[in-house]
Parts: C-alpha cells; sequence; structure tokens
C-alpha cells in the first residue's frame, strides 16, 4: 500500500453526454469518393514542398506495389476534422498495414461511432470540473477496454471490435472499420491523459496491458519496413513520434537491419519531435523523411486522396 493518498474517483459526477454541447458531428466530414487530383498536382512546380508531396505520393504508391507497409500514425485532431472517411478509403483500397495512434483518436472515433458528434468545449467544461465526464464515453471505452483485457487483445482492436457490435454509425468509424477489415490500430496511451482516465470505470492494469500488447504488435509491423515501407505522421507532436522511435529501436535490436524506408510529418506546425523522431534521425542511414506544414484539414486530404488516385 502507498503511504500517499488518492483521490477518490468514485465521487466523481457525471452527466449524460446528451446534455453535452459538442463542436463536431458527421453532417461535416469528408466525403468518399473518386476527385480528380492529378490535374491539380500536375500544375504544381517540382520545386520545394511542391515537389516533395508529389515525391510521397509516388512513394506510397510504390510501396503497395511492392508489398512494402505503408504505417500511418495519428493525433486526435485528425478525427476531429472529419478525416475518417478518407482513412477508411485508404483501408478499403490495400493501402495501409497498421494505425499507431494516442488515447484521444479512440475517444473521438468512440464517440462518433456511438453518438454522431465529439469534441467539447474544454474551456466552459474546465471551469466547473464537468470537462470529460460524459457517463456514456467512460463507461463505454473502459468496459471495452476491461473486457479486451480479459480476451487478451490489444486496445485498439477491443475497442473496434466493441464498435462492430453497438456503434450506430460503424461505418463512420475508423476502429470498426479497421477490425472488420483486419488492420491493426494500435493505441498508445499515456496514463492521465485521456478523458477516461478520470473515471471509477479505469482499471490501470487493462489499460496497460492492452496498451503495450499493442506497442508490441506495432514494433513488429514497423520491422517490415526496411527497403521500402512509408511511416506517415499525421498530427501527433509528442506521443506517436515517441512511440515510434521506441518501436524502431525494438525492431532493429530484434530483426537487424530496418533501414532505407520513408517518414512524413503532416502538421500545422513544425513540432521537435515530430521533426527529430520521425522526419530526421529514424532515415539517418538510409531513406528519406519529409515534413509538411498546413491545416491538417486541407494537406491530409490532399495526400490521401493523391494517393487513392
Amino acid at each position: 500500500m502507498s503511504k500517499y493518498k488518492e483521490i477518490d474517483l468514485q465521487k466523481i459526477k457525471t452527466y449524460p453526454i446528451d446534455q453535452r454541447y459538442s463542436k463536431i458531428n458527421i453532417n461535416a466530414f469528408a466525403q468518399k469518393g473518386k476527385v480528380i487530383v492529378s490535374e491539380f498536382l500536375n500544375c504544381l512546380p517540382d520545386i520545394l514542398a511542391a515537389k516533395n508531396l508529389k515525391e510521397l505520393i509516388a512513394t506510397c504508391k510504390n510501396a503497395k506495389a511492392n508489398h512494402k507497409p505503408v504505417i500511418i500514425g495519428l493525433g486526435g485532431h485528425i478525427i476531429k476534422c472529419g478525416l475518417t472517411p478518407l482513412l477508411i478509403e485508404m483501408i478499403e483500397e490495400g493501402f495501409i498495414s497498421a494505425f499507431v495512434c494516442n488515447g484521444a483518436v479512440v475517444i473521438h472515433d468512440y464517440e462518433i461511432a456511438c453518438f454522431g458528434k465529439t469534441s467539447e468545449d474544454v474551456s466552459s467544461a474546465l471551469s466547473d470540473g464537468s470537462f470529460g465526464m460524459a457517463e456514456e464515453t467512460a463507461k463505454g471505452i473502459n468496459s471495452a477496454i476491461n473486457k479486451g483485457f480479459n480476451e487478451g487483445l490489444g486496445l485498439g482492436e477491443a475497442i473496434g471490435k466493441e464498435l462492430c457490435a453497438i456503434a450506430k454509425n460503424k461505418e463512420l468509424s475508423l476502429l470498426a472499420s479497421a477490425y472488420r477489415l483486419e488492420v491493426p490500430v494500435c493505441v498508445q496511451v499515456a496514463i492521465g491523459t485521456d478523458i477516461i482516465h478520470q473515471s471509477p470505470y479505469a482499471e490501470g492494469k487493462a489499460i496497460g496491458d492492452c496498451s503495450m500488447r499493442d506497442f508490441r504488435i506495432f514494433a513488429e509491423i514497423v520491422s517490415k519496413l526496411n527497403g521500402g515501407g512509408v511511416f506517415l505522421n499525421l498530427g501527433s507532436a509528442v506521443i506517436i513520434p515517441e512511440v515510434f522511435l521506441k518501436a524502431l529501436t525494438v525492431a532493429r535490436n530484434i530483426y537487424g537491419e530496418v533501414q532505407d524506408f520513408t517518414t512524413a510529418v503532416f502538421d500545422f506546425n513544425v513540432h521537435y519531435r515530430a521533426k527529430v523522431n520521425v522526419a530526421e534521425r529514424p532515415v539517418e542511414n538510409g531513406g528519406k523523411g519529409y515534413y509538411f506544414v498546413g491545416h491538417n484539414e486541407i494537406m491530409v486530404p490532399l495526400l490521401l486522396k493523391g494517393i487513392l488516385e
């Protein structure tokens, strides 16, 4: 027993999610479908970022043609930007070998799948202690994780399985679609960063075990990047760049050579860890790294549609 006092999460006061204002709903999501991106790309100069974007799109297409993995890392903002349909389209077209994401991705995806809305007003809710206290979100996600722990599943697999069974908008869920199409979603949780950790339903041993299993799955897939694979980090400034670096060193430690692959970061700012841990250090001994700065809701669809065309 610890000699320090713990706060009692059983005293938490929650509220029904239908009483919460949400900034994002499914009516604003991106749409699937064919668009002619190549004509736009062809009019861009072969200079600087425009040249790099065309190179990256071609590299992703070559990776698929050569049966090399394309792995996508995600931050929660990508889901909040309504880009899930385009990510699902990438899975359906056979481009994606795995996703790796932080816990925020799970929360937004779960709420979209179950309730058709997500992203509360943090500033107003924080002032009275109601931020993150929607009962259904915390109870539903933690219950699925606890069930997955008992079944020996990874965290992403556990949530995806649950959403396939219960969600009314499962066709807009990344985790449900990935589970259905057997593409791993590896969820790398940092305890205390997610609203579901504020709940008495949260079980640390279940969260830790399921997320650790996802890390091992992710590291195994990273080991296959050698000789032409691609890792894309979309909108994660800290967690995913750190996890990718650790998974890569594990893969190199166990399998030896994991070199000559491509990495890229897409975000609206230049972040130290994303720049160094994704675009620079991993490809110092072979390969190429890119960093694209721009609004996620514009740059990521341009990338994905360019790959899909």
